[in-house]
């Protein structure tokens, strides 16, 4: 299976599930909406969301009008970063100088890039021209995504001590491993944008991270009280979804698509 069909799955399964939470806790995950959004109201309006984020997920994952989909998810997904995100920062409930403060904005951002590049990874072959301008979509998306983990990467300096405390205890040198993972998501995002060695930086980039999701995420979703396990699955697949993006980028700069 091609890295571009791995990180298609894992980015449908991560969208799928985030539709399924939405229903099962009746709100938005943290990521896909700012704060005043968060707080349960309207159940029909949380349902028919998550029913269409799974809907969306599973047809991704089983290439049904996976480009059609993919490429609604992302507009979407990027209407909210705009009209929703930005607002919220810029307003007296955050504070717009802080890195910090743009991390769920930033989450969003990610999944919107993802959707868009998955949208011009599997448009039709048989129709070339058409093809080719849907494919246009992939470096455009491939930038939004790279951001986010550029930011990332800045932050795990900023906050490497707090962000320490993540590592299993089974794990050594914690600090070393925190500052290695912001010099890995630095110079990914910014190889991916630049097109420096583009495919090897996201294949690595999507491994790392998938790794994340095994030794990190994993057990916190498995560990975590009742009240927190929604976040923590939350949280969980959105690294999945991180890391299949990143696939998708490796296995389109082979197909020499960036």
């Amino acid at each position: 299976m091609s890295l571009c069909n791995i990180g298609r799955i894992f980015y449908g399964i991560s969208i799928a599930v985030l539709g399924l939470l939405t229903i099962y806790y009746k709100v938005f995950p943290y990521m896909l909406l700012p704060p005043q959004y968060l707080t349960p109201g309207n159940e029909m309006i949380s349902f028919i969301s998550g029913a269409l984020l799974v809907l969306a997920g599973i047809f991704i994952v089983l290439q049904i009008q996976t480009r059609l989909f993919s490429f609604l998810l992302g507009i979407v997904l990027l209407l909210i970063f705009c009209f929703c995100f930005i607002p919220f920062m810029f307003s007296a409930n955050a504070n717009y100088r802080h890195l910090t403060e743009w991390e769920n904005a930033e989450k969003e951002l990610a999944l919107a890039g993802g959707a868009l590049i998955i949208a011009g990874c599997f448009s039709p072959k048989n129709k070339k021209n058409f093809g080719e301008v849907w494919a246009e979509l992939i470096p455009v998306g491939a930038i939004l995504y790279a951001i986010p983990i550029i930011s990332f990467g800045i932050l795990h300096f900023v906050y490497g001590k707090d962000v320490a405390s993540m590592v299993p205890s089974w794990i050594p040198f914690h600090l070393f491993w925190i500052y290695f993972a912001g010099i890995a998501l630095l110079g990914s995002g910014i190889a991916i944008i630049w097109k420096i060695k583009s495919g090897l930086m996201a294949a690595l980039l999507g491994l790392m991270i998938f790794i994340w999701f095994i030794i990190l995420h994993i057990p916190d979703v498995i560990t975590s009280s009742p009240v927190d396990q929604g976040d923590q699955i939350a949280s969980a697949f959105l690294a999945l979804a991180y890391s299949g993006i990143a696939f998708i980028i490796a296995g389109a700069s082979r197909k020499n698509l960036t």
